[in-house]
């Protein structure tokens, strides 16, 4: 079964980016670029809400491509119509039970990028087997959460912690389990 991770980077108060969706806060290092090469050697789908894909669009090379190239990129959307959309899949249906499915499929590793809603559901759903994150540091203030309140409770077994040269600290965790709300409990 493909591993399905949830990663970026964040700021120490919860933050993936400002107000206005710039990352320009974000310190890069040769020690988190040795990092995402390995990690991105082991995946070959990336799925993102479609916030964080207009954003990967605006900032990549060239607006009308994928700026994944041919890693296969899905991208969940209320407002956009399903199909292809610049070498990107658009689609509107339930992420957790597509995640279920692709998880299921032969390939590598999966990659859940951006933030909050889209993650929320997927936690929900049970579907994400690791998170990592480059926490960077700096306290925005406000801006665009990472973690969006949940229904459940996620525990996590930290796998790997590393101090970066410039402040930063990565750390990579294991879903151990989901602990049921107090009101789904009832239900059971």
């Amino acid at each position: 079964m493909r591993k399905v991770t949830f990663g970026g980077a964040n700021s120490l108060d919860n933050y993936i980016a400002r107000p206005d969706g710039s990352v320009d806060w974000l310190l890069w290092s040769d020690e988190a670029g040795e990092i995402m090469k390995n990690f991105w050697a082991n995946i070959d789908t990336i799925v993102m809400g479609r916030k964080t894909w207009d954003v990967a669009r605006a900032n990549s090379p060239k607006n009308t491509a994928n700026p994944y190239g041919d890693i296969k990129t899905y991208v969940f959307s209320r407002t956009l119509d399903a199909g292809e959309l610049d070498g990107a899949i658009i689609l509107n249906d339930e992420p957790g039970a597509f995640i279920r499915d692709l998880k299921q499929q032969d390939g590598k590793d999966i990659c859940i990028m951006g933030g909050g809603d889209l993650a929320r559901d997927l936690f929900e759903a049970g579907v994400i087997d690791e998170i990592g994150f480059n926490i960077h540091p700096v306290l925005l203030g406000r801006g665009v959460p990472l973690f969006h309140q949940m229904s459940l409770q996620i525990d996590l077994e930290l796998t790997e912690c590393r101090q970066f040269k410039n402040g930063c600290v990565y750390v990579l965790y294991r879903v151990k389990n989901q602990r049921f709300s107090s009101v789904d409990s009832d239900k059971l």
